[in-house]
């Protein structure tokens, strides 16, 4: 992981970089390569023009960087400690894993469809960033959910599901109401939920207080930054709510 023994004569280019990473993160691009350049989380050699040099080791960095990202929710901050104690010489994961502050949140939701009974996946931090391609007709999203009218309009009106333009859906939308639907099994109805509604209502406010500035900037990688600083705070975010309920549940547990 060291810097240690490279030659920037045999170096890759940062393009040839991108195409390495591409295959594993379609949402890779040669700014988000420089924005971690920028943070310290890799540190490619330079030719005498200035032109970036990367060996196989800083793509293997970038590469777990952008893992731990997608994978774990793990903020720039955290990712950075684990890839300093690893050029230290510890085992990847080793502090992460010894010091509660550093483990990565956990899913949220279950990937297994035999967790919930209904087969809700978990998110990834990918989805904190950019829209969703999807636009699902209502008859749609009554089939992919497997919910009814009833239940959907009972989810509007609580402002668990919102329709967009035109009136469609995206896919959010669908693991919304199989998550609630699972809940459901356990006596807690869309009316219970209306506080969580509001509460991301809020934090989403908040998140826009700090990002609308960055990407009211008008030189070029302004769009990069802002939603590099989205993912960040959600991903931060995630953690201290999934540390909350943690310690909430502990209490009931231990009370």
């Amino acid at each position: 992981m060291t810097a240690a023994g490279r030659q920037p004569r045999e170096g890759l280019s940062i393009g040839a970089v991108l195409a390495q990473l591409r295959n594993d993160f379609p949402g890779v691009t040669i700014s988000k390569i420089r924005f971690l350049e920028s943070e310290g989380l890799v540190r490619p050699a330079r030719t005498p023009s200035g032109y970036r040099q990367f060996t196989t080791a800083d793509v293997e960095r970038l590469r777990f960087v952008l893992t731990a990202q997608r994978d774990h929710y793990l903020p720039l901050k955290v990712i950075k400690e684990q890839l300093d104690a690893m050029d230290r010489g510890a085992a990847p994961g080793h502090e992460r894993e010894s010091d509660p502050e550093l483990r990565p949140a956990r899913r949220l939701v279950p990937l297994d469809a035999r967790d919930t009974g209904v087969g809700v996946p978990a998110p990834t931090a990918d989805d904190f960033a950019g829209e969703t391609s999807a636009r699902l007709s209502v008859e749609q999203l009554l089939a992919e959910a497997e919910i009814d009218e009833a239940q959907l309009a009972e989810l509007v009106q609580y402002g668990l599901i919102r329709p967009g333009a035109g009136g469609f859906y995206d896919a959010d939308a669908v693991t919304i109401a199989k998550t609630v639907t699972a809940m459901g099994a356990f006596g807690i109805e869309p009316r219970h939920l209306r506080a969580l509604r509001v509460s991301a209502d809020r934090e989403v406010g908040l998140l826009e207080q700090v990002v609308a500035p960055v990407y009211r900037h008008r030189d070029e990688g302004a769009r990069e930054r802002g939603d590099e600083l989205v993912r960040e705070l959600a991903a931060l975010s995630v953690t201290l709510h999934t540390l909350l309920v943690k310690t909430g549940i502990r209490g009931l547990t231990h009370g």
